[in-house]
Parts: structure tokens; sequence; C-alpha cells
């Protein structure tokens, strides 16, 4: 943990996905990343607001926004128990390029603010 923060949640997850990714482009009844986080948020569950509750903008062709992981306890060796942080969930929207086709990297500049919402060390973002 010392080291990496990542590296720790590997060496106790081991080969789990630590988030899935939902299109908001095939929801019927919301039509904004906004809209979903709000949806979210209103059942009760933390959103990520690290860098803004949405990342990304139409101009970079992907908005995202996500929520903050759920905790689960863990026993170590010797008997010490921690809470860690396990899965999210975010929500992804593309946008179109010139060729028409919908967009499918991810942006840079967001994905480090993406990732914590796994952080373990300092403040956890709530929206």
């Amino acid at each position: 943990m010392e080291e990496s923060e990542y590296a720790a949640w590997l060496a106790i997850i081991g080969l789990r996905a630590n988030h899935f990714t939902i299109s908001v482009n095939h929801f019927h009844s919301y039509d904004s990343v906004e809209k979903v986080l709000d949806k979210i948020e209103s059942l009760g569950l933390g959103i990520n607001a690290s860098g803004g509750r949405i990342k990304g903008s139409p101009d970079v062709l992907l908005e995202q926004g996500s929520t903050l992981a759920d905790r689960a306890e863990f026993s170590f060796a010797g008997g010490q128990i921690e809470e860690i942080p396990t899965c999210y969930y975010e929500f992804a929207k593309r946008y179109r390029d010139v060729d028409g086709k919908l967009y499918q990297g991810f942006v840079a500049a967001s994905a480090d603010k993406i990732f914590e919402s796994t952080n373990v060390r300092g403040e956890r973002h709530a929206g």
C-alpha cells in the first residue's frame, strides 16, 4: 500500500474487474450522464466528484462519471481487518466522430480522476 494503491488492490482483490462501464447511449429514459448520476445519487450511492461529476465533454467525444467504489472488509495475516474499496460503475456517453462513428477511446486527462473512485488515501469525494 505504501508503494502503490493499485498494486495493493490487485494483491488483495486479484484478477477481477475494478469497474464496469455502462453505455448511456443505450439508455432509453436517460439521455445524459448528468441525469444518470442524479438518479444513482438519489438511490443513496456516492458519486466520484474528483475533477467534477462529469469528466470529458462533447468536444473530446466522451463524457463519463462514476460511482464511488463499495467497500468490503478483508482479513489479513495476523488477524488484521481492513476495509478495502472493491469495484465501481462508470457511465459513459460517446459522441460521433467526423466519420459518424461513436468514439471508442478514452480521455487520458480524465482517466486518473475516474480511477479515484477506488482511492483509499485522502478524502472520499461525494457529489
